[in-house]
């Protein structure tokens, strides 16, 4: 542990190094759809803030396009909450259909979501998914077909309650990056590992359990698709990730504090900039007598 910390700045910056190597430049060439297509499955009547939250942090960070494939209960009030986002209303919950339609139903969720796979760079599945037990089974076909395709997944929420139930679903499967809390993480060792997490084995515990985040896993999947980079587009693309919600929340922190939402993180993605070139403002105001407070506050404004 000691060493872990005492590198903390260095990882820090190491971090920061690798999110930079594989953001992609924005070149007048370029077109709509290559800077990353994104498709988050989840969203029931009960959460509909978890899916729309991963949607829009994707067009946030800098992909283009962001799809939610969710329940016909949830899809309008997704919708009301962005117009950017694509909203699929193709998931059925078991309360909403008899038990003689569920094999007919499930096929055509398939073959909807097949008209649109093969565009796809990242799925990003579970986020309000809820534990409908034909809903979970309708996204773990979705899950294999995806798998099929050899198309990026990024596990999150009640994603993670079925792949610890079924592990065949990314067992083997190099492209599946899980995504735990501690109660999360926890229950993933005791089914893969049947075994308590263990402090002082933590470190092999979870690389045995590698053994068995989505816009930047696109765009490091580019990168390694070009020869630009050698390492793991999978690793560099959970990294990226992780170094900037990192940034976005000790922003949002230090201005909403205790306070502090996921609406208020969303909104310092890719925000960097700003914050810097307004500190600057404030230090050169600093050494200027001649401006009213008054009139120093509406220029900051306007930053």
């Amino acid at each position: 542990m000691q060493s872990v910390m005492t590198s903390g700045p260095s990882l820090e910056a190491d971090s920061i190094s690798i999110f930079r190597s594989i953001l992609p430049g924005l070149e007048s060439s370029k077109h709509k759809g290559q800077a990353g297509k994104i498709a988050v499955v989840g969203g029931c009547r009960e959460y509909t803030g978890a899916p729309y939250f991963s949607a829009i942090s994707a067009l946030k960070i800098g992909a283009d396009l962001s799809h939610v494939f969710c329940t016909k209960d949830a899809a309008p009030v997704i919708k009301s909450y962005s117009p950017e986002l694509i909203v699929h209303p193709i998931l059925e919950e078991s309360y909403s259909i008899r038990d003689e339609d569920k094999s007919s139903i499930s096929a055509k969720v398939i073959a909807e979501v097949e008209k649109w796979m093969e565009r796809f760079d990242c799925l990003v599945v579970g986020p309000g998914l809820g534990r409908d037990p034909f809903l979970l089974d309708c996204v773990s076909n979705i899950m294999k077909h995806a798998r099929e395709c050899n198309v990026p997944m990024v596990i999150d929420g009640d994603g993670l309650y079925l792949v610890t139930n079924c592990l065949d679903l990314v067992s083997g499967y190099p492209l599946a990056v899980l995504t735990p809390n501690l109660n999360e993480y926890k229950r993933l060792v005791q089914k893969v590992l049947n075994s308590e997490v263990n402090d002082e084995n933590g470190t092999d515990q979870l690389l045995s359990l590698a053994k068995g985040v989505a816009v930047f896993l696109s765009w490091a999947r580019q990168c390694a698709d070009k020869g630009e980079v050698s390492m793991n587009p999978t690793i560099l693309g959970c990294v990226a990730g992780s170094a900037l919600l990192r940034k976005a929340a000790s922003m949002a922190f230090d201005n909403k504090k205790r306070s502090t939402l996921t609406g208020d993180i969303i909104e310092c993605l890719g925000r960097r900039k700003y914050v810097q070139s307004r500190r600057n403002l404030e230090e050169g105001f600093r050494g200027i007598t001649t401006l009213s407070p008054q009139l120093k506050k509406q220029l900051l404004a306007k930053v």
